[in-house]
């Protein structure tokens, strides 16, 4: 049994979930943010047979798509004018951890 842990951008999460759990696989999403954009992120754990995690990464891998944004650059001051200059960053994609269960139980 393995605990699959993955960070998807909440404009990724429906579609992530609703292909997981159209494959008969059940995850239980967290609410977090963070990394450069201090952007949401969905983060969902996963239960899965050891047979199954390539299964999960692959749903995971089509429905979390990575794409550029332009975002604004923290302010600084140029010829005494505030300037900020927008930046193209990547954003999307998803961060998996796969960990090995010892017990589980459901209750």
């Amino acid at each position: 049994m393995k605990l699959i842990i993955a960070i998807v951008n909440n404009d990724d999460y429906h579609a992530v979930q609703g292909e997981i759990t159209r494959n008969g696989f059940s995850a239980t999403k967290l609410a977090t943010s963070g990394g450069f954009l201090r952007a949401g992120n969905a983060t969902l754990l996963i239960g899965a047979e050891d047979e199954k995690v390539s299964d999960v990464i692959e749903i995971i891998r089509r429905f979390s798509s990575k794409r550029t944004q332009m975002v604004e650059t923290s302010p600084s001051f140029a010829n005494e004018a505030f300037m900020t200059m927008p930046v193209e960053v990547t954003v999307g994609g998803a961060t998996v951890f796969v960990l090995d269960v010892d017990q589980f139980y459901k209750l």
